[in-house]
């Protein structure tokens, strides 16, 4: 597992912070003229060759423009991946004669266009060439970073102070020899042994916008925190124009209310979680401004992160139907939830709409058949007997 940290450059006199920006300023033109060598090449390899860093004219040392060239490659082999994936995807339909979904699929290849990365200021990722780390010193800084093969004769010695982070991840586990430059920050990187666990019950999450975090145990995030919940911040932020300060601090609270609601979750003795695989959940609709800053797919991340530092498998599952199936008889109707209330419509269970759609997701469901029925039907778990997808009642 790897983790990363960042420190700030604060510490460094005006002198070297000055080389540090005209040597990210140079090492940010050579990657901008590689990007533009690379996008007019089919096949472009993760490791340049001579020929097309030989081409490039800086005062960058070779190793600094083969670091270069690397970044460069990955930013145009993750521009292009997508549209190459779909390609390859049309020539298997081809292949296979499904004609249809193959050019419904070139249609959409077609309607795409994918421009030339455009890299205005970039982070430098240094690795052992380039840096010594030193953490063992008689000075008052907790560390120094000691960077040379540049290019211009360069050698930077730039001092750094530890944190809470940083001090947490090195107990953890071990240092890498790399490091990401910025003109603000140094960003540290560890690599961290997790053992997964084996024993402990398999509980299922459901993520909102009221409820930040809900289990299928019954732990619910609800709670204020200094007076807020997920909800009021993003109605907050809804209020305040993107790219402000006061914007700024907002995405900053609104950070740590999602880290500090995935913290009061008791993993202790859980070895597996379920969650919703949900992707594309706003994707050509209108919403407006305070339900667009909730943000699924940062929690999602967060959750999935720190289930991975305590050592707890993540599984994702189709979220259709979880928040419409009763999880006392298995009866799923769309009428049945009404906001935040669940009520079933066939044993009148009731329950709280989130805490009884966690429950359905920390189930082992059977796959939904088709046809199924919107007056109703009933969803089994795969321990019970198969019924079928389609019920007959009428309500």
């Amino acid at each position: 597992m790897i983790r990363s940290t960042r420190t700030s450059l604060k510490f460094a006199n005006l002198k070297k912070k000055h080389m540090v920006f005209a040597f990210l300023d140079e090492y940010t033109k050579v990657v901008r003229d590689i990007i533009n060598i690379l996008w007019e090449e089919d096949d472009v390899p993760p490791f340049l060759p001579k020929k097309i860093t030989s081409n490039v004219t800086t005062w960058l040392s070779a190793r600094a423009i083969q670091c270069a060239g690397k970044q460069a490659s990955g930013i145009v082999r993750g521009t292009k991946t997508k549209q190459q994936h779909r390609l390859w995807m049309i020539e298997q339909l081809r292949q296979s004669g499904n004609n249809t979904d193959a050019d419904r699929l070139q249609a959409k290849h077609d309607s795409i266009k994918v421009s030339k990365p455009i890299v205005h200021q970039l982070d430098a990722e240094l690795d052992s060439r380039f840096i010594k780390i030193d953490l063992d010193n008689d000075t008052v800084f907790d560390g120094w970073l000691n960077l040379s093969s540049m290019g211009g004769g360069i050698k930077i010695a730039v001092p750094f102070k530890k944190h809470r982070h940083f001090n947490r991840l090195l107990n953890k586990g071990r240092l890498k020899s790399g490091v990401r430059l910025s003109q603000d920050t140094i960003t540290f990187m560890f690599d961290i042994d997790v053992e997964q666990k084996q024993h402990g019950g398999v509980i299922g999450v459901d993520v909102g916008q009221k409820s930040t975090i809900s289990c299928s145990d019954g732990n619910q995030t609800t709670a204020d925190l200094h007076g807020h919940t997920l909800q009021s911040i993003n109605a907050r932020m809804s209020r305040k124009q993107k790219g402000s300060k006061a914007f700024g601090r907002c995405v900053r609270h609104r950070t740590n209310y999602i880290g500090w609601s995935i913290k009061q979750l008791g993993l202790d003795h859980v070895h597996k979680i379920r969650i919703e695989n949900i992707k594309n959940l706003r994707k050509c609709k209108h919403t407006n401004r305070r339900l667009s800053h909730w943000t699924y797919a940062e929690i999602f991340a967060k959750l999935k992160n720190y289930c991975e530092e305590q050592g707890v498998l993540v599984e994702a599952v189709n979220p259709a139907f979880t928040s419409q199936r009763c999880s006392h008889c298995g009866w799923t109707q769309k009428s049945n939830r009404n906001g935040s209330k669940f009520k079933c419509k066939q044993c009148g269970f009731i329950y709280d709409a989130d805490l009884n759609a966690s429950i359905n997701i920390a189930l082992d469901l059977c796959p939904i058949q088709t046809p199924w029925s919107r007056e109703g039907f009933r969803w089994a778990e795969r321990q019970e007997s198969i019924v079928p997808a389609v019920s007959q009642s009428k309500i």
